[in-house]
C-alpha cells in the first residue's frame, strides 16, 4: 500500500475525526489498514492534529440509568478515556465529545521532557495489544495548564494525571508541585506510581514511600482542592495489594485506579513481543481482572476502584463493573476498534443493564 504524504494523511484523518464527531464512525475499518503502515508514535500525533481540526461538539446526554457518582463527582457514563492519549490537554473537549464519560489527560510532569529514546510505541497488531516505553514524554504542566485553564467545565469531566520527572532527585516533591500547580483545573487529581517506564517510579508503592507521597500530595490538594485518585501498577504482589489499600483508605484517597501496563508477558504472537517496556491491551485483560477482584478484597469496597487494562468491549465493561469497578477507563483498544469505541461501549452497557435487570449502572457494581 502506498503511504500518502504527511499533508494527505492529515487531512484524511481531519475528515475522519468529522466523520467520528458526526458518528459516522464507518471509515475507521477502511482507514485502520492505512494507519497501521504509519509509525505508532507518529501517527498518534497525526490523530490529535486531525482532532483539533474540527470544532469540539457537546456530548449528547447519555441515558440517565448510566450515571456514576463517585468522589463527589457525577459521571454521566461509567467509560472513560486513559491517560496516555491526551497527554498535552489537546483534545479533552474532541473527546468527551465522542461519548466519553470523562477524559484523563496526561501524565504531565512538573518540567517538560522528551521521554525515552525511539522508537519506543510498538502496535502488535495480532494481538491486539501495544508495548509502549514512553517515559512520561509530555510538554510540562505549565502547557496544559494554560489550556485547561480556559476549557468550559459544563462539557464534561476532566481528570489531570501527574507524574515525576525523570531526572528528578525528590520524586515526591514533583508529585507534590504537580498537585499544587494542576488542581485548580483539576475534576480530579490522579497520583501515577504505575508506569514501568520511568526507573524507579513504583518503587513509591512501597508502604512507607506512599505514606509520605499520599500526605503531602494531599496537603498541596488543600482543603477544597479536587478529589485525589491513586493509580497502581497490576504487577504487584499480595502483601503489596493490602499495604496499598490499607494506606489509601488511611490517608482517604477518593478512589484506587487499577492499573496499568504490565512488565509480564502472556503468549504473545507478534514480532514485537519481545520489546521492553509496558503491555497493554486485550492480553492484559486476564491479569487486570484479577487486580481488580484483589483490590476489591483488599478495601471491603471501602472505596470506588476505577478499572483499567483489556477493556475493548461492553462485555468485558460490564464483567469489570460487575466485579467491583465503578468506572472503567481504555486507550490501546481505540487502535484497533476506533474513536466510537467509548459511546459504544456505554450504549451496550445500558442493554446490558437493562437485559441483567438492573435500575442503573451504580446497582450493579460489584455484584457479580
Amino acid at each position: 500500500m502506498t503511504v500518502p504524504y504527511p499533508s494527505q494523511f492529515n487531512r484524511i484523518l481531519t475528515s475522519h475525526a468529522a466523520a467520528a464527531i458526526a458518528q459516522r464512525m464507518t471509515l475507521y475499518p477502511l482507514l485502520r489498514p492505512l494507519i497501521f503502515t504509519i509509525d505508532a508514535e507518529r501517527a498518534h500525533r497525526l490523530s490529535i492534529a486531525g482532532l483539533k481540526a474540527v470544532p469540539a461538539i457537546g456530548a449528547k446526554r447519555a441515558p440517565r440509568e448510566l450515571q456514576v457518582q463517585i468522589a463527589g463527582l457525577t459521571f454521566p457514563n461509567p467509560v472513560g478515556l486513559a491517560p496516555g492519549f491526551d497527554k498535552d490537554a489537546e483534545v479533552f473537549d474532541e473527546m468527551l465529545g465522542l461519548g466519553f464519560g470523562h477524559v484523563e489527560i496526561g501524565t504531565v510532569t512538573p518540567l517538560p521532557q522528551s521521554g525515552n529514546p525511539k522508537p519506543r510505541l510498538f502496535r502488535l497488531r495480532e494481538d491486539e495489544a501495544v508495548i509502549n516505553r514512553m517515559g512520561f514524554n509530555n510538554a510540562g504542566q505549565a502547557a496544559a495548564a494554560k489550556r485547561l485553564a480556559r476549557r468550559d467545565r459544563s462539557r464534561g469531566i476532566v481528570g489531570i494525571n501527574i507524574g515525576a520527572n525523570k531526572d528528578s532527585e525528590d520524586r515526591i516533591t514533583d508529585y507534590e508541585a504537580g498537585a499544587r500547580a494542576m488542581a485548580p483545573m483539576a475534576d480530579y487529581l490522579t497520583i501515577n506510581i504505575s508506569s514501568p517506564n520511568t526507573p524507579g517510579l513504583r518503587a513509591l508503592q512501597d508502604e512507607g514511600a506512599l505514606d509520605a507521597l499520599l500526605e503531602r500530595v494531599l496537603a498541596a490538594r488543600g482543603a477544597e482542592g479536587p478529589p485525589v485518585f491513586l493509580k497502581v501498577a497490576p504487577d504487584l504482589e499480595p502483601a503489596d495489594i493490602d499495604a496499598i489499600s490499607r494506606t489509601a483508605i488511611t490517608r482517604g484517597i477518593d478512589a484506587l485506579i487499577v492499573g496499568n501496563t504490565t512488565i509480564s508477558r502472556p503468549a504473545l504472537h507478534s514480532r514485537h513481543a519481545g520489546e521492553t517496556g509496558g503491555l497493554s491491551g486485550k492480553p492484559l485483560a486476564p491479569l487486570s481482572r484479577q487486580r481488580l477482584a484483589d483490590f476489591r478484597k483488599a478495601t471491603g469496597s471501602a472505596m470506588p476502584i476505577i478499572a483499567v487494562g483489556g477493556i475493548d468491549s461492553a462485555e468485558e465493561a460490564w464483567a469489570r463493573i460487575r466485579a467491583g469497578a465503578s468506572l472503567v477507563q481504555l486507550y490501546t483498544a481505540l487502535a484497533f476498534h476506533g474513536p466510537g469505541l467509548g459511546r459504544r461501549i456505554a450504549l451496550g452497557l445500558d442493554k446490558l443493564r437493562e437485559r441483567e435487570g438492573f435500575a442503573s449502572i451504580a446497582e450493579a457494581v460489584g455484584t457479580g
